[in-house]
């Protein structure tokens, strides 16, 4: 497989994801601008955490109309995996591609440290190394982490099984039913505010992100390979 690290004006953990993918599941993967217009010869898309446009308008809202925002719409149409971490989920609900909206913190402060998430769907291309209900450490590094869907849109995520994770003790920032991370209906495009790529060596303090990119990389390497 062969997956794209987005940058966009403002990304600041680009180069966890890269590091993750590329130096730690040995998988090849490259940088591609905000401004370019193709994500060919690319298997996956991966859009990084930080602040893209210095979130000026509200998080993701302008990188939601950057150039190769395009692509990663044709990359989810076509069931391409589509991964967006913070900042990422952020701009993937600003387009479209998963529902709901991100809101500031309750606390109205910013929220830095190393949380417990449950894992509540085990069934999804991006989750299958972990157990039902495994409790895993994962970092979250955000101010506007707290995830927010009207009552229909939360019944539809629950009749579907799209809550893939959830804060396992402390709502942390004040999301309904304390979720951390949804895919969409048709499995391929995943957001959640924590970071994975920040949790895949003990010398972070955790490495259970790992099983997080274990699972993206085999489950959508096999659709690759056809």
């Amino acid at each position: 497989m062969k997956f794209a690290v987005i940058v966009f004006p403002g990304s600041n953990c680009d180069m966890d994801m890269y590091w993750a993918i590329k130096e730690i599941m040995d998988v090849d993967c490259e940088y591609v601008r905000f401004d370019a217009d193709s994500l060919a010869g690319f298997d996956g898309v991966l859009l990084p955490g930080g602040f893209s446009y210095g979130d000026y308008l509200r998080c993701g809202a302008i990188a939601r109309f950057a150039n190769i925002m395009a692509e990663v719409v044709r990359m989810a149409e076509e069931g391409k995996p589509v991964f967006g971490t913070c900042n990422g989920f952020q701009i993937l609900t600003e387009a479209g591609l998963l529902p709901g909206a991100l809101r500031r913190n309750d606390s109205l402060k910013f929220i830095s440290k190393i949380t417990p998430l449950k894992v509540e769907n085990n069934q999804t291309n991006f989750t299958t190394e972990y157990a039902e209900g495994e409790i895993i450490q994962i970092p979250v590094a955000h101010g506007e982490g707290n995830y927010y869907c009207d009552e229909a849109t939360l019944d539809q995520l629950k009749a579907n099984n799209q809550i893939v994770f959830s804060y396992a003790e402390d709502n942390i920032n004040g999301s309904v039913e304390k979720i951390a991370g949804i895919v969409n209906e048709q499995g391929n495009v995943l957001g959640m505010m924590p970071h994975p790529e920040r949790a895949v060596e003990k010398l972070l303090g955790s490495d259970d992100g790992l099983k997080f990119f274990a699972s993206m990389i085999n489950n959508f390497g096999k659709v690759a390979a056809k």
